[in-house]
């Protein structure tokens, strides 16, 4: 067998035996695989979808989420990176499709993610033109909305999914509170690297109080096929406007997340900065892909936090290595049994793991208004797009002398509003605006802003 050299690990394209490489492949999965499974569960749960449904798309997010990881480490043309980046299904999207798959149903949510991704690819080929006028600020108001905007999602999958007979009954309440203790107490007590899997603990520990209750339903697994293709159209899309333009609004927020992530990514594992095409790569990886998810029946997908803190951590780049755990997820995709284990999990233990996860987006984006800097402008514009945003969506009445269209976007979307007030103010307000405090930083754009990484290598984005 060829030499191993551990140095190789550390650079882009090391040359590595592949059996040393698949390790480091699978340490990947598992920071990211809970995370990448739960956005599908919620929404479908939304949209009404049988567990059979459930457990074909948790199928087709595995396969999506490899593909999108191999685009991104071997680009074609010039959609991907060409870096280490870890794609999966977005938690940026489930408010929005929650509303959408609820209101329209399922298929006009598929639709407007087909349009919205195809906008978004097109756009991140001409990134170099527009991504300036996402401040920092900007993308760390909206990450902070992101994480506001799920704690009603979290806390309606605690009570054991909106609309259930048994909503709120002690024993959804209870495994829900257990698996969110579980969580707790293992990111407590792990060390280093294992606190990556805190959810996947919380979520092993409930799914089997769950069983011993008699919450699973096993039905699911008296049809289970060995070997299974996804399937591809499993929904015929339709097009609704109101849907189109209130999903291509959260591409644009998805957009900026990516930027964080990828900038930050250069610059924690290969330190030095991001590339204009490198970028410009990233998010048009970021669209296309989450068209073709959506043939899939599948949702958007994006670049994941997460893997760039475990990059952060290990410092390990290696294509090839990062590689092995994309062909292992697309490998999985044709194993039913992985799909029906998860279609079963109930309600109430994904809630219980998810709402400590969206807790954390919004420490994220209260770390990522830190780093942006105290000056009196950001603070306005921080102030003005969280107060408006969140407060004005809380009280959807405020939009009915709107047209049905705007209404179908901001009313009860509060990230499309926080993002559009946030852009607005970042153009009209002064640049000169008075700096207050000694925390104050010059404002950069979110390719230039130094990452932030804990005393156990967790990147702090969201």
């Amino acid at each position: 067998m060829k030499a191993f050299v551990h140095e190789n690990l550390f650079k882009l394209d090391g040359d590595i035996p592949v059996v040393r490489a698949i390790p480091y492949g699978i340490q990947h999965i598992l920071a990211m695989f809970v995370a990448n499974l739960a956005p599908i569960l919620i929404v479908g749960a939304a949209a009404g979808l049988a567990d059979d449904q459930l457990g074909m798309l948790v199928q087709s997010a595995m396969l999506i989420a490899g593909i999108g990881t191999l685009i991104q480490l071997f680009p074609l043309w010039r959609v991907g990176s060409g870096l280490p980046i870890v794609m999966g299904i977005s938690f940026t999207f489930v408010t929005v499709l929650v509303g959408i798959a609820a209101t329209y149903g399922y298929n006009v949510a598929i639709g407007a993610i087909i349009v919205g991704g195809i906008i978004e690819g097109v756009l991140g080929l001409f990134a170099k033109y527009w991504r300036r006028i996402i401040s920092p600020i900007v993308a760390a108001v909206v990450v902070t909305s992101i994480g506001f905007s799920l704690l009603g999602v979290g806390a309606s999958s605690f009570g054991g999914g909106s609309g259930a007979a048994d909503f709120g009954s002690p024993q959804n309440l209870l495994l829900g509170t257990i698996s969110l203790v579980s969580c707790l107490v293992f990111q407590v007590l792990a060390k280093g690297k294992t606190k990556q899997l805190s959810v996947l603990f919380g979520l092993v520990i409930g799914y089997a109080c769950a069983v011993v209750a008699g919450a699973v339903d096993f039905s699911g697994f008296q049809s289970m096929e060995l070997f299974a293709l996804p399937q591809l159209m499993p929904f015929t899309p339709e097009f609704n406007l109101g849907a189109i333009v209130s999903v291509t609004l959260i591409f644009l927020v998805s957009a900026t997340e990516t930027i964080g992530d990828t900038s930050a990514l250069t610059m924690v594992g290969l330190n030095r900065e991001v590339k204009e095409k490198e970028l410009s790569g990233s998010i048009a990886c970021d669209g296309f892909v989450s068209s073709l998810s959506a043939c899939f029946g599948c949702l958007p997908i994006t670049s994941f936090s997460q893997n760039v803190g475990l990059v952060a951590m290990t410092k390990v780049v290696n294509r090839k290595a990062i590689a092995t755990g994309a062909v292992i997820m697309i490998l999985a995709a044709f194993l039913p049994v992985i799909s029906v284990i998860f279609a079963s999990l109930p309600e109430a233990v994904l809630g219980g793991c998810t709402i400590m996860m969206f807790g954390n987006i919004i420490v994220s984006g209260f770390q990522m208004i830190a780093r942006a800097g105290f000056s009196q402008r950001n603070i306005l514009i921080a102030a003005l797009s969280l107060a408006v945003g969140i407060g004005f969506t809380q009280v959807s009445a405020l939009f009915a002398s709107f047209p049905e269209l705007i209404q179908s976007v901001f009313a009860q979307n509060c990230v499309a509003v926080v993002f559009l007030v946030a852009v607005v103010a970042n153009l009209v307000l002064p640049k000169d605006a008075g700096i207050e405090g000694a925390t104050a930083m010059s404002e950069r754009s979110t390719a230039e802003a130094a990452p932030s990484v804990d005393e156990d290598g967790d990147l702090a984005t969201a």
